[in-house]
């Protein structure tokens, strides 16, 4: 079956709703387009919310999400795309934590669903209106998508746990091993 179906329209226009704003928001971050504040403003943000470095975790966040955004919203290596914006959203998240889980509070429901989103995407496929399918998906073969997703939950983990106990350390100072 070649013909686009409406699971194939359904799909394209997942993907360029979450993959558009991430490419934007990433965007903000990296250069600081639409009102961002650039790698250097970034770079503080991050360091004030337990990312060290502050400017490798900027370009880490920016990539993450402009570059898994651009990937899912053109429906191109979209397992990479996928797990990339998953776990840029996770590292999110845990920022947002401590204002619970509503948007209106600051808390993380939005990565939330952009990052379920996104893994979702990596999960179904693109569709056939995606450069995946004009390229006999090359780089979306069934493997790649668990592989990806792994391999980005592991690294957020990584990343997020190092945030945590950073944030632990500097609330108890007189904890810290000597």
């Amino acid at each position: 079956m070649t013909r686009v179906e409406h699971r194939d329209i359904g799909l394209l226009l997942l993907r360029l709703g979450v993959g558009g704003p991430m490419f934007a928001h990433g965007t903000q971050k990296l250069f600081g387009w639409f009102g961002g504040s650039g790698v250097e403003g970034t770079a503080k943000f991050m360091e004030e919310h337990g990312y060290q470095p502050g400017k490798l975790s900027a370009v880490a966040a920016g990539i993450a999400e402009a570059g898994g955004g651009t990937l899912l919203g053109l429906g191109l290596a979209t397992p990479a795309g996928g797990a990339a914006a998953a776990a840029g959203m996770t590292g999110a998240a845990a920022v947002h934590a401590s204002h619970g889980f509503f948007g209106y509070a600051g808390g993380y429901e939005l990565n939330t669903i952009y990052g379920v989103a996104a893994a979702g995407v990596a999960l179904i496929g693109p569709g056939r209106l995606s450069l995946d399918h004009a390229c006999g998906y090359r780089l979306d073969r069934p493997w790649m998508a668990p592989a990806a997703l792994a391999a980005a939950a592991a690294l957020a983990a990584i990343v997020v746990g190092t945030r945590q106990a950073r944030l632990r350390e500097s609330r108890n100072p007189s904890e810290q091993k000597i």
